[in-house]
């Protein structure tokens, strides 16, 4: 008997599945924090450049969905903050703790949910 794996579940839980609504999702944290996305034209070795005074992170336009969730994980494994703002979303809120951990925010820029 042939066992049929598909690609449905994420690699690691607290990743998200790699579909335009995950990458949506993502944009719209990465918002709340107040990070401004744009996807251009560049030559990024690394697949975006980030503005550090105005908080703009440029996207390589030309990575697929699976590129660019990975650039806004990166992107969200900078964010340093004492704490959270509190304008975040409910719905921003509960995928930020989902994701803390697998990049990298360090436990101080969490410490409302406890």
């Amino acid at each position: 008997m042939r066992v049929r794996q598909t690609n449905f579940a994420p690699a690691r839980p607290h990743m998200l599945p790699t579909t335009k609504h995950s990458l949506k999702k993502l944009e719209t944290l990465l918002g709340e924090l107040g990070y401004t996305v744009r996807y251009e034209k560049g030559n990024f070795t690394s697949g975006y450049c980030l503005v550090e005074q105005r908080r703009v992170a440029i996207v390589n336009r030309f990575y697929d969905t699976e590129g660019r969730i990975n650039v806004l994980y990166d992107i969200l494994g900078q964010y340093r903050a004492t704490d959270l703002p509190p304008e975040l979303s409910p719905a921003s809120l509960k995928l930020y703790r989902r994701v803390r951990k697998f990049v990298g925010i360090p436990a101080a820029a969490t410490a409302e949910e406890e």
